[in-house]
Protein backbone atom coordinates (compact mmCIF):
# COMPACT_ATOMS: atom_id res chain seq x y z
CA UNK A 1 0.00 0.00 0.00
CA UNK A 2 0.80 3.81 -0.95
CA UNK A 3 1.27 6.11 2.21
CA UNK A 4 -2.07 8.17 1.21
CA UNK A 5 -3.57 4.20 1.64
CA UNK A 6 -1.82 3.57 4.82
CA UNK A 7 -2.84 7.35 6.06
CA UNK A 8 -6.23 6.38 5.44
CA UNK A 9 -6.37 3.67 7.58
CA UNK A 10 -5.09 5.72 10.48
CA UNK A 11 -7.63 7.75 10.18
CA UNK A 12 -10.13 5.19 10.14
CA UNK A 13 -8.95 3.75 13.24
CA UNK A 14 -8.70 7.00 15.17
CA UNK A 15 -12.40 8.02 14.13
CA UNK A 16 -13.95 4.76 14.42
CA UNK A 17 -12.39 2.61 17.44
CA UNK A 18 -13.25 5.18 20.19
CA UNK A 19 -16.79 6.46 18.94
CA UNK A 20 -18.18 2.70 18.84
CA UNK A 21 -16.20 2.23 22.55
CA UNK A 22 -18.09 5.25 23.82
CA UNK A 23 -21.59 4.62 22.32
CA UNK A 24 -21.57 0.69 22.65
CA UNK A 25 -20.01 1.23 26.57
CA UNK A 26 -22.34 4.15 27.34
CA UNK A 27 -19.28 5.79 28.79
CA UNK A 28 -20.49 9.10 28.87
CA UNK A 29 -21.24 9.65 32.38
CA UNK A 30 -17.73 9.30 33.15
CA UNK A 31 -15.82 9.15 30.54
CA UNK A 32 -16.84 11.73 27.50
CA UNK A 33 -15.82 10.58 23.95
CA UNK A 34 -12.85 13.22 24.63
CA UNK A 35 -11.69 11.04 27.25
CA UNK A 36 -12.08 7.40 25.61
CA UNK A 37 -10.08 9.28 22.35
CA UNK A 38 -7.31 10.42 25.20
CA UNK A 39 -7.32 6.30 25.83
CA UNK A 40 -7.13 4.80 23.02
CA UNK A 41 -4.41 6.99 21.60
CA UNK A 42 -2.37 5.29 24.51
CA UNK A 43 -3.83 2.16 23.69
CA UNK A 44 -2.58 2.61 20.19
CA UNK A 45 0.89 3.99 20.76
CA UNK A 46 4.02 2.08 21.42
CA UNK A 47 3.34 0.58 24.70
CA UNK A 48 0.40 -1.31 23.99
CA UNK A 49 -0.17 -2.06 20.61
CA UNK A 50 3.38 -1.67 19.71
CA UNK A 51 4.55 -4.35 22.47
CA UNK A 52 1.40 -6.81 21.30
CA UNK A 53 1.39 -6.14 17.78
CA UNK A 54 4.39 -5.00 16.64
CA UNK A 55 4.41 -5.64 13.04
CA UNK A 56 1.03 -4.39 12.70
CA UNK A 57 1.87 -1.10 14.81
CA UNK A 58 4.94 -0.69 12.17
CA UNK A 59 2.65 -0.97 9.39
CA UNK A 60 0.18 1.71 9.95
CA UNK A 61 2.54 4.08 11.52
CA UNK A 62 5.02 4.80 9.34
CA UNK A 63 7.16 7.50 9.71
CA UNK A 64 5.70 9.20 6.92
CA UNK A 65 2.05 8.75 8.06
CA UNK A 66 3.13 10.12 11.66
CA UNK A 67 4.79 13.06 10.31
CA UNK A 68 1.18 13.69 8.39
CA UNK A 69 -0.87 13.27 11.66
CA UNK A 70 1.59 15.31 13.50
CA UNK A 71 1.11 18.54 11.01
CA UNK A 72 -2.49 17.91 11.70
CA UNK A 73 -2.47 17.54 15.28
CA UNK A 74 -0.03 20.25 15.33
CA UNK A 75 -3.03 22.71 14.06
CA UNK A 76 -6.10 21.49 15.81
CA UNK A 77 -3.76 21.98 19.32
CA UNK A 78 -3.26 25.60 17.75
CA UNK A 79 -6.73 26.20 17.49
CA UNK A 80 -7.91 24.65 20.89
CA UNK A 81 -5.45 26.65 22.41
CA UNK A 82 -6.47 29.78 20.97
CA UNK A 83 -9.83 29.08 21.73
CA UNK A 84 -9.03 28.71 25.31
CA UNK A 85 -7.37 32.57 25.39
CA UNK A 86 -10.24 34.21 23.76
CA UNK A 87 -13.11 32.26 26.47
CA UNK A 88 -10.84 34.16 29.32
CA UNK A 89 -12.96 36.74 31.00
CA UNK A 90 -10.37 38.75 32.45
CA UNK A 91 -13.48 41.63 32.75
CA UNK A 92 -15.24 39.57 35.15
CA UNK A 93 -12.14 38.23 37.28
CA UNK A 94 -10.98 41.75 37.85
CA UNK A 95 -14.54 43.03 38.93
CA UNK A 96 -14.54 40.18 41.22
CA UNK A 97 -10.73 40.36 42.03
CA UNK A 98 -10.86 39.47 45.81
CA UNK A 99 -12.70 36.46 45.74
CA UNK A 100 -11.24 35.13 42.36
CA UNK A 101 -7.75 36.11 43.05
CA UNK A 102 -7.63 34.42 46.83
CA UNK A 103 -9.58 31.34 45.12
CA UNK A 104 -7.45 30.97 42.17
CA UNK A 105 -4.84 31.71 44.29
CA UNK A 106 -4.98 28.57 46.57
CA UNK A 107 -6.46 26.59 43.54
CA UNK A 108 -2.96 26.74 41.76
CA UNK A 109 -0.75 27.21 44.76
CA UNK A 110 -1.46 24.43 46.91
CA UNK A 111 -1.57 21.10 44.07
CA UNK A 112 1.59 23.33 42.91
CA UNK A 113 3.63 22.97 46.08
CA UNK A 114 2.06 19.05 46.72
CA UNK A 115 3.04 18.60 42.90
CA UNK A 116 6.85 19.91 43.30
CA UNK A 117 7.14 17.72 46.11
CA UNK A 118 5.78 14.64 44.33
CA UNK A 119 8.62 15.59 41.21
CA UNK A 120 11.69 16.09 44.39
CA UNK A 121 10.36 12.22 45.00
CA UNK A 122 11.05 11.21 41.03
CA UNK A 123 14.06 13.09 41.24
CA UNK A 124 15.26 10.59 43.53
CA UNK A 125 14.98 7.75 40.77
CA UNK A 126 16.47 7.67 37.02
CA UNK A 127 14.63 7.55 34.12
CA UNK A 128 12.29 10.30 35.06
CA UNK A 129 13.48 13.90 34.42
CA UNK A 130 14.62 14.94 30.82
CA UNK A 131 18.26 15.21 29.62
CA UNK A 132 17.73 18.92 28.73
CA UNK A 133 16.32 20.04 32.16
CA UNK A 134 17.59 21.27 35.14
CA UNK A 135 16.24 20.28 38.71
CA UNK A 136 14.36 23.20 39.34
CA UNK A 137 12.71 22.81 35.82
CA UNK A 138 11.39 19.94 36.30
CA UNK A 139 10.10 19.79 39.28
CA UNK A 140 8.27 23.33 38.63
CA UNK A 141 6.98 21.68 35.37
CA UNK A 142 5.52 19.02 36.96
CA UNK A 143 4.16 20.74 39.71
CA UNK A 144 2.68 22.92 37.78
CA UNK A 145 0.84 20.01 36.03
CA UNK A 146 -0.65 19.30 39.17
CA UNK A 147 -2.05 22.39 39.26
CA UNK A 148 -3.26 22.88 35.86
CA UNK A 149 -7.21 23.23 35.36
CA UNK A 150 -8.40 21.89 32.05
CA UNK A 151 -10.81 25.51 31.16
CA UNK A 152 -12.41 23.76 27.73
CA UNK A 153 -13.17 20.79 28.89
CA UNK A 154 -14.31 22.04 31.87
CA UNK A 155 -16.82 24.36 29.94
CA UNK A 156 -17.67 21.00 28.41
CA UNK A 157 -18.14 19.23 31.82
CA UNK A 158 -20.20 22.19 33.15
CA UNK A 159 -22.41 21.95 30.35
CA UNK A 160 -23.30 18.33 30.91
CA UNK A 161 -24.12 19.54 34.42
CA UNK A 162 -26.35 22.29 33.30
CA UNK A 163 -24.54 25.08 35.23
CA UNK A 164 -22.12 26.64 32.81
CA UNK A 165 -24.58 30.09 32.82
CA UNK A 166 -25.79 29.74 35.93
CA UNK A 167 -24.18 32.10 38.89
CA UNK A 168 -21.37 28.94 40.03
CA UNK A 169 -20.58 28.08 36.83
CA UNK A 170 -19.61 31.83 36.11
CA UNK A 171 -17.26 31.83 38.88
CA UNK A 172 -15.71 28.66 38.38
CA UNK A 173 -14.82 30.02 35.22
CA UNK A 174 -13.05 33.14 36.78
CA UNK A 175 -10.81 30.97 38.79
CA UNK A 176 -10.21 28.80 36.14
CA UNK A 177 -9.03 31.47 33.67
CA UNK A 178 -7.02 33.12 35.96
CA UNK A 179 -5.08 29.60 36.90
CA UNK A 180 -4.70 29.55 32.86
CA UNK A 181 -2.68 33.06 32.79
CA UNK A 182 -0.74 31.78 35.71
CA UNK A 183 -0.05 27.97 34.00
CA UNK A 184 1.30 29.65 30.58
CA UNK A 185 3.22 32.63 32.43
CA UNK A 186 5.21 29.58 34.15
CA UNK A 187 5.73 27.44 31.30
CA UNK A 188 7.07 30.18 29.46
CA UNK A 189 9.63 30.55 32.48
CA UNK A 190 10.59 27.04 32.13
CA UNK A 191 11.01 26.94 28.47
CA UNK A 192 12.83 30.78 29.10
CA UNK A 193 16.39 29.72 27.17
CA UNK A 194 19.11 32.39 28.67
CA UNK A 195 20.82 31.46 25.19
CA UNK A 196 18.24 33.00 22.96
CA UNK A 197 17.24 35.33 25.12
CA UNK A 198 17.53 37.85 22.94
CA UNK A 199 14.95 36.45 20.22
CA UNK A 200 12.78 35.95 23.15
CA UNK A 201 12.75 39.82 23.91
CA UNK A 202 12.10 40.35 20.46
CA UNK A 203 9.34 38.22 20.15
CA UNK A 204 7.72 39.62 23.28
CA UNK A 205 8.27 43.45 22.01
CA UNK A 206 7.25 42.39 18.89
CA UNK A 207 3.90 41.18 20.09
CA UNK A 208 3.50 44.04 22.32
CA UNK A 209 3.79 46.31 19.29
CA UNK A 210 1.85 44.20 16.61
CA UNK A 211 -0.90 43.30 19.46
CA UNK A 212 -1.99 46.74 19.35
CA UNK A 213 -2.49 47.09 15.85
CA UNK A 214 -4.31 43.72 15.78
CA UNK A 215 -6.64 44.56 18.26
CA UNK A 216 -7.13 47.65 16.00
CA UNK A 217 -7.50 45.72 13.42
CA UNK A 218 -9.97 43.79 14.83
CA UNK A 219 -12.33 46.22 16.06
CA UNK A 220 -12.52 48.36 12.93
CA UNK A 221 -13.07 44.62 11.00
CA UNK A 222 -16.79 43.12 10.35
CA UNK A 223 -16.87 39.77 12.21
CA UNK A 224 -17.05 37.69 9.06
CA UNK A 225 -13.64 39.17 8.60
CA UNK A 226 -12.59 38.56 12.21
CA UNK A 227 -12.51 34.88 11.68
CA UNK A 228 -10.18 34.69 8.78
CA UNK A 229 -7.72 37.16 10.29
CA UNK A 230 -7.55 35.33 13.86
CA UNK A 231 -5.79 32.37 11.95
CA UNK A 232 -3.35 34.90 10.37
CA UNK A 233 -2.78 36.10 13.60
CA UNK A 234 -2.58 32.50 15.01
CA UNK A 235 -0.07 31.38 12.75
CA UNK A 236 2.33 34.47 12.84
CA UNK A 237 2.31 34.07 16.87
CA UNK A 238 2.42 30.10 16.20
CA UNK A 239 5.63 30.86 14.28
CA UNK A 240 6.69 33.63 16.36
CA UNK A 241 6.84 31.90 19.45
CA UNK A 242 8.75 29.06 18.26
CA UNK A 243 11.24 30.53 16.58
CA UNK A 244 12.25 32.94 19.92
CA UNK A 245 13.01 29.40 21.61
CA UNK A 246 9.52 29.31 23.54
CA UNK A 247 6.99 27.01 21.64
CA UNK A 248 4.33 27.44 19.10
CA UNK A 249 1.76 26.79 21.97
CA UNK A 250 2.97 29.53 24.02
CA UNK A 251 2.40 31.61 21.10
CA UNK A 252 -1.13 30.09 19.82
CA UNK A 253 -2.19 30.81 24.09
CA UNK A 254 -0.95 34.64 23.39
CA UNK A 255 -2.70 34.71 20.30
CA UNK A 256 -6.05 34.06 21.80
CA UNK A 257 -5.82 35.67 25.19
CA UNK A 258 -5.24 39.38 23.27
CA UNK A 259 -8.79 38.73 21.37
CA UNK A 260 -11.91 39.77 23.47
CA UNK A 261 -14.56 37.28 23.48
CA UNK A 262 -17.16 39.72 22.35
CA UNK A 263 -15.72 40.40 19.37
CA UNK A 264 -16.97 36.83 18.28
CA UNK A 265 -20.52 35.52 18.20
CA UNK A 266 -20.96 32.55 21.42
CA UNK A 267 -22.59 30.55 19.59
CA UNK A 268 -20.24 30.41 16.61
CA UNK A 269 -17.33 30.35 18.95
CA UNK A 270 -19.26 27.12 20.98
CA UNK A 271 -19.69 25.77 17.39
CA UNK A 272 -15.77 25.89 16.30
CA UNK A 273 -14.42 24.65 19.46
CA UNK A 274 -16.95 21.62 19.32
CA UNK A 275 -15.83 20.90 15.78
CA UNK A 276 -12.19 21.27 16.88
CA UNK A 277 -12.32 18.89 18.73
CA UNK A 278 -14.79 16.87 16.65
CA UNK A 279 -12.73 16.87 12.93
CA UNK A 280 -9.44 17.66 14.36
CA UNK A 281 -8.45 16.79 17.76
CA UNK A 282 -8.90 13.61 18.01
CA UNK A 283 -5.87 13.29 15.68
CA UNK A 284 -3.91 14.92 18.23
CA UNK A 285 -5.12 12.09 20.63
CA UNK A 286 -3.51 9.69 18.59
CA UNK A 287 -0.33 11.67 18.14
CA UNK A 288 -0.03 11.50 21.49
CA UNK A 289 -0.53 8.05 22.74
CA UNK A 290 2.11 7.45 20.06
CA UNK A 291 4.45 8.87 22.53
CA UNK A 292 3.89 6.98 25.61
CA UNK A 293 6.54 4.87 27.05
CA UNK A 294 6.66 2.47 29.38
CA UNK A 295 10.60 1.57 29.29
CA UNK A 296 10.86 2.01 33.74
CA UNK A 297 8.24 -0.54 34.26
CA UNK A 298 4.82 -0.39 33.92
CA UNK A 299 4.45 -1.19 37.60
CA UNK A 300 6.57 2.30 38.32
CA UNK A 301 4.48 4.23 35.92
CA UNK A 302 1.26 3.52 37.16
CA UNK A 303 2.54 4.51 40.74
CA UNK A 304 4.16 7.33 39.54
CA UNK A 305 0.93 8.30 38.39
CA UNK A 306 -1.19 7.30 41.06
CA UNK A 307 0.98 9.76 43.35
CA UNK A 308 0.45 12.75 40.56
CA UNK A 309 -3.14 12.09 40.94
CA UNK A 310 -2.91 11.90 44.83
CA UNK A 311 -1.22 15.46 45.11
CA UNK A 312 -3.08 17.03 42.33
CA UNK A 313 -6.52 15.91 43.31
CA UNK A 314 -5.83 16.70 47.29
CA UNK A 315 -3.73 19.71 46.54
CA UNK A 316 -6.94 21.03 44.89
CA UNK A 317 -9.29 20.45 47.37
CA UNK A 318 -7.15 21.90 50.18
CA UNK A 319 -6.83 24.65 48.21
CA UNK A 320 -10.64 25.53 47.76
CA UNK A 321 -11.67 25.08 51.00
CA UNK A 322 -9.38 27.35 52.42
CA UNK A 323 -10.60 29.49 50.03
CA UNK A 324 -14.29 28.63 51.03
CA UNK A 325 -13.59 29.43 54.92
CA UNK A 326 -11.50 32.76 54.44
CA UNK A 327 -14.53 33.73 51.55
CA UNK A 328 -17.05 32.43 54.06
CA UNK A 329 -19.29 29.79 51.11
CA UNK A 330 -22.33 27.68 51.49
CA UNK A 331 -21.60 24.60 52.96
CA UNK A 332 -20.99 22.12 50.04
CA UNK A 333 -19.89 25.00 47.38
CA UNK A 334 -15.99 24.46 48.29
CA UNK A 335 -16.31 20.42 47.24
CA UNK A 336 -18.22 20.71 44.09
CA UNK A 337 -15.81 23.80 43.24
CA UNK A 338 -12.63 21.52 44.37
CA UNK A 339 -13.57 19.01 42.18
CA UNK A 340 -14.60 20.61 38.85
CA UNK A 341 -11.48 22.48 39.04
CA UNK A 342 -9.25 19.47 39.31
CA UNK A 343 -10.52 18.57 35.89
CA UNK A 344 -6.62 18.25 33.79
CA UNK A 345 -7.82 16.45 30.58
CA UNK A 346 -6.62 18.40 27.42
CA UNK A 347 -4.82 21.66 29.06
CA UNK A 348 -2.48 19.57 30.89
CA UNK A 349 -2.02 16.99 28.04
CA UNK A 350 -1.04 19.97 25.94
CA UNK A 351 1.63 21.49 28.93
CA UNK A 352 3.05 17.86 29.39
CA UNK A 353 3.65 17.85 25.41
CA UNK A 354 5.53 20.54 25.91
CA UNK A 355 8.15 20.15 28.43
CA UNK A 356 8.51 16.32 26.67
CA UNK A 357 9.35 18.68 23.18
CA UNK A 358 11.66 21.22 24.85
CA UNK A 359 13.08 17.52 27.00
CA UNK A 360 11.91 18.33 30.63
CA UNK A 361 10.25 15.46 31.00
CA UNK A 362 11.29 11.73 29.50
CA UNK A 363 8.19 9.75 27.90
CA UNK A 364 7.73 7.88 30.84
CA UNK A 365 6.86 11.20 33.14
CA UNK A 366 5.09 11.96 30.14
CA UNK A 367 2.93 8.42 30.53
CA UNK A 368 2.61 9.11 34.07
CA UNK A 369 1.08 12.42 33.49
CA UNK A 370 -0.98 11.73 30.77
CA UNK A 371 -2.60 8.51 32.82
CA UNK A 372 -2.91 11.26 35.60
CA UNK A 373 -5.32 13.59 33.48
CA UNK A 374 -6.96 10.84 32.09
CA UNK A 375 -8.17 9.61 35.86
CA UNK A 376 -8.74 13.41 37.32
CA UNK A 377 -11.18 14.03 34.34
CA UNK A 378 -13.56 10.86 34.92
CA UNK A 379 -13.40 11.59 38.20
CA UNK A 380 -14.84 14.91 37.80
CA UNK A 381 -18.57 13.92 36.40
CA UNK A 382 -19.53 11.00 39.02
CA UNK A 383 -18.34 12.47 42.34
CA UNK A 384 -20.02 15.94 41.18
CA UNK A 385 -23.38 15.10 40.06
CA UNK A 386 -24.68 13.38 43.07
CA UNK A 387 -22.94 17.30 45.04
CA UNK A 388 -25.28 19.41 42.75
CA UNK A 389 -28.14 17.52 43.54
CA UNK A 390 -27.44 17.63 47.16
CA UNK A 391 -26.76 20.98 46.83
CA UNK A 392 -29.63 22.14 45.06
Amino acid sequence: MNTTEIFLIAMLIIFSLPWLVWRVFNTDYFAPLVVVQIIMGILLGPGVLGKWSPDYYQFVFTPAVVQSLNGIAWWAVMLFVMIAGVELDLAQAWKHRRESGITAGLALGVPLLLGCGAAMVLLQFPGWMGPLAQDWQFVTGVGMACAVTALPILILLMEKLEILRQPLGQRILRYASLDDIAIWGVLALILMDWSRVGKQAAFLAGFIVLGWGFRRLMAWLQERDRWYVALIWLAACGFGADWAGLHYMVGAFLAGAIMDAHWFNQDKLDQLRHHVLLVMMPVFFLSTGLRTNWAVGGAEVFAAAALLLFVSVAGKLIGVRIAGRVLGWAPGEASVIGWLLQTKALIMIIFANILLDKQVITSETFTALLLMAVASTMLTVPVVAPRMSAHR
